[in-house]
């Protein structure tokens, strides 16, 4: 099993996906003026979420004796950062480390590019794949399509998924329905990565830095992660089964506190 190096971390609360989706959707709607029932309303969840969040690092804490490897690497605490960390921020001077990743030789289900090779790297590009065209399809059905197609069995669900819950978080915050809308424009970019480590050639837990664009009449950005347990299935990555791994912190591409936090930039060869 290949492991990173540990990083420790920061103590700090680490936010979710969906809850940083949603702060980044408040932005946009408290300088639209929206109502300010919407703003308490996201931000009453973002307390729970907060909560949650903290059970399930104190769960990972304390492994089970008996925790396979896979678990045990999926569970393996990662480091932590501000809140703050992933708004747009200084680019640093230092050159980040680069994981060179493959490109796609196809298109699979749900139109998700596919394709990647039996390799760490490949799972990685996989990942990156299912999670910018789950995410810029800006609805539910776009978001539960993509999963249902790309999850082992025992792996998360339509209901289940962290994707799910972000775009269900950012639709809510916007004031827009299941649907999305057209005046909806999410952009997502993968800008760096890190392989957390593999069990074996068919299980990898790997983690993409993505850079979210959205636009709802006007534009905000923010940086969000995602870990998966990757699983090589049949003749394709898909996300593995068992519970989604510790969460990588969401820290702006390219800063001092993305590469001090492991991050590599992403280069397509």
């Amino acid at each position: 099993m290949r492991r990173r190096p540990e990083v420790r971390g920061s103590g700090a609360p680490e936010w979710s996906p969906a809850r940083l989706l949603a702060a980044l959707m408040i932005s946009s709607v408290v300088a639209l003026a929206v109502l300010a029932g919407l703003v308490l309303a996201v931000i009453g969840a973002l307390t729970q979420d907060e909560s949650d969040a903290r059970q399930a690092a104190r769960q990972a804490a304390a492994p089970a004796a008996d925790m396979s490897q896979q678990d045990a690497l999926a569970t393996a605490p990662m480091p932590t950062a501000d809140p703050d960390d992933a708004l747009p921020g200084p680019v640093s001077r230092q050159a980040a480390g680069v994981l060179e990743l493959p490109r796609a030789t196809g298109m699979g289900p749900a139109d998700v590019p596919t394709g990647y090779p039996r390799t760490p790297e490949g799972s990685l590009a996989q990942l990156a794949a299912i999670d910018v065209t789950a995410m810029q399809s800006g609805s539910m059905d776009g978001v539960r399509r993509v999963i249902t197609e790309w999850a082992a069995q025992g792996g998360p669900t339509p209901e289940t998924w962290s994707g799910v819950d972000g775009m269900a978080s950012l639709l809510s915050a916007a004031g827009l329905s299941g649907a999305g809308s057209p005046q909806l424009a999410i952009v997502v970019r993968p800008v760096m990565g890190l392989i957390k480590g593999t069990v074996g050639e068919d299980f990898a837990v790997v983690c993409v830095n993505f850079e979210f664009t959205v636009t709802v009449e006007q534009t905000s950005r923010i940086a969000i992660a995602d870990c998966q347990r990757m699983a090589w299935v049949g003749d394709r990555w898909v996300i593995g089964p068992g519970d989604e791994p510790a969460p990588a912190p969401s820290v702006w591409p390219g800063t001092e506190a993305a590469i001090a936090a492991g991050w590599r930039d992403l280069r397509h060869v």
